[in-house]
């Protein structure tokens, strides 16, 4: 009979300065063998070309994931204008000649103003979005037709930092499921030279920043070092925009057990919102979500999620089981 599986070293967040070329996989398999355990997951993906924050969560955290799904990401980017490539960014095939236009910077603003808001975005072909259960790039790149449908999304911030010759540098803040690389398409089809994406930096996921990344040959420095847990924010720290309340020996073992519980308004704290510098503008995108309470025992560990059912009763909806 196999036994229990064991509970991970680390729990909490671990962000990465994902290099250029790597795939997200590719980060998420080095880690698990930078570390030594496997139960690693990621809030989303970046293409291989881009570099900056991919969040790893490690050991329970894992089970948190679901709570970061509508979180806001932030990119630094650089669109070159000239020509459109069919992947939409520098690694494509060029789609005509390089006409190397100067580039109007008024032109650029303007087009970026338009699209602060909502507004249907058409994801690329050499996408993941699945046709018929074939993500979308295995398709194209078959050259067999790739139909996809438009999706609504959400730009928050779009604004033109530089513009030299036929390059243009910009900052966007989104909601999740964004393709930059289809702005910068997009763009260049609305001046008319066409445009590709080549450099692309995530400079934050929510409240997760550049500055708190680590790469990861300095992570494997550490690990040698025995010094993992300094790069790891814990479990204690995730979730800070949720109100919390810490819970005595008899209800924590209902909170443990999935049983609903009763608390008093009074015992609620209210959760506070990390402005860390380069952190988005608001952490999430703003959809609806039920009220949240995180659930700490008396020694200060975080045990579970909880959703109001009705006011001063809550359900856990994610029990984070005991440490060994």
């Amino acid at each position: 009979m196999p036994g229990k599986p064991q509970p991970a070293p680390l729990d909490g967040a671990l962000i990465i300065d994902k290099p250029r070329g790597r795939t997200s996989h590719d980060v998420v398999d080095a880690a698990r063998r930078i570390l030594g355990f496997r139960q690693i997951g990621h809030l989303g993906t970046l293409d291989p070309l881009a570099t900056g924050v991919l969040v790893l969560l490690l050991g329970r955290a894992t089970r948190l994931a679901q709570f970061y799904a509508g979180r806001r990401k932030r990119y630094d980017s650089t669109f070159r204008f000239g020509f459109a490539t069919d992947t939409y960014d520098a690694s494509g095939e060029a789609q005509g000649p390089d006409t190397a236009p100067e580039i109007d910077r008024a032109e650029i603003e303007r087009l970026a103003a338009a699209r602060i808001g909502r507004f249907p975005q058409m994801p690329p072909p050499y996408s993941a979005k699945k046709i018929h259960g074939r993500p979308a790039h295995e398709l194209a790149r078959q050259k067999k037709p790739v139909e996809l449908k438009a999706v609504d999304l959400d730009v928050y911030d779009y604004r033109v930092n530089e513009v030299s010759g036929s390059l243009a540098k910009v900052s966007i803040e989104c909601a999740a499921g964004t393709y930059i690389r289809s702005l910068a398409h997009d763009m260049g089809a609305a001046i008319g030279c066409g445009a590709h994406l080549t450099e692309i930096v995530r400079t934050a996921v929510g409240e997760f920043t550049l500055d708190q990344s680590v790469k990861l040959e300095d992570l494997e420095h550490a690990a040698a070092a025995g010094e993992l847990a300094r790069y790891v924010i814990p479990l204690e720290r995730l979730l800070p925009e949720l109100p919390s309340v810490t819970v005595p020996p008899l209800v924590e073992n209902r909170v443990r057990h999935g049983s609903k519980f009763n608390i008093q308004i009074a015992q609620i704290q209210p959760g506070r919102v990390n402005s860390a510098q380069g952190a988005t503008a608001e952490l999430d995108s703003g959809d609806w979500k039920p009220a949240r309470l995180r659930v700490f025992s008396q020694q200060e560990r975080l045990i579970a999620i909880a959703e109001a059912v009705v006011p001063r009763t809550y359900q856990p909806v994610v029990v984070l089981e005991a440490e060994a």
